[in-house]
């Protein structure tokens, strides 16, 4: 993956980070990403620096959306 493409991953990753908690009022949790201090629009940072920070902001998010499931989704179709 391209480091241009990786920085628009991470810009999209952070909008579905802002997204889900305004709706759901749970803050995900990221002091990993956060210690990096990488933020979408560091476009100076490297590529490795920008790879770092999409994996820890989406640990982070899948992390507390499954902490936050209340029931399984059904792997069969309506």
């Amino acid at each position: 993956m391209k480091k241009q493409e990786l920085i628009h991953l991470h810009g999209l990753l952070a909008q579905v980070q802002n997204h889900y908690e305004r709706e759901t009022g749970d803050e995900v949790e990221h002091d990993e990403y956060e210690t990096l201090g990488v933020k979408p629009t560091s476009i100076h940072k490297s590529k490795t620096d920008h790879k770092a920070a999409v994996s820890a902001i989406a640990t982070g998010i899948t992390s507390e959306m499954t902490a936050d499931e209340k029931e399984p989704v059904s792997a069969a179709a309506d």
